[in-house]
């Protein structure tokens, strides 16, 4: 059985050089996401932020993007798996842009999660 990563000391890619490589665009930099899950064809994208951690403005358009496409849905979660699984309030992206509460705790993210996951796997 593969057994999964649980690294609290991993760090993220640090995408600083990438800064002034687009000429026109100086502030062009790539952007990287806490989770991603697909079933179907369907996918989920998972953003996770600590309390007191913000969005850059590249990273709120990229996920605004993401929510447009067909299949897609995005959610963002304020807590951490430093030790457990740790879930504030969480919101999902609609297709237009917008975010809405869809809820607060493990065990509401946990439902949330497992409905997803029967949503995507019928097809609907």
């Amino acid at each position: 059985m593969t057994k999964l990563m649980r690294n609290p000391y991993a760090t993220h890619v640090d995408y600083g050089n990438f800064l002034g490589m687009i000429a026109a665009n100086p502030k062009f930099c790539p952007s990287n996401i806490d989770g991603i899950a697909e079933r179907k064809g369907y996918v989920l994208i998972m953003e996770w932020k600590r309390k007191g951690e913000t969005f850059s403005d590249g990273q709120k358009f990229l996920l605004q993007a993401l929510a447009k496409l067909p299949r897609f849905q995005v959610v963002i979660i304020r807590g951490d798996t430093d030790d457990g699984l740790n879930v504030g309030d969480f919101w999902t992206i609609l297709p237009q842009g917008s975010c809405v509460h869809a809820g607060n705790g493990v065990e509401a993210f946990v439902n949330f999660y497992r409905r997803w996951y029967d949503w995507a796997n019928r097809g609907i």
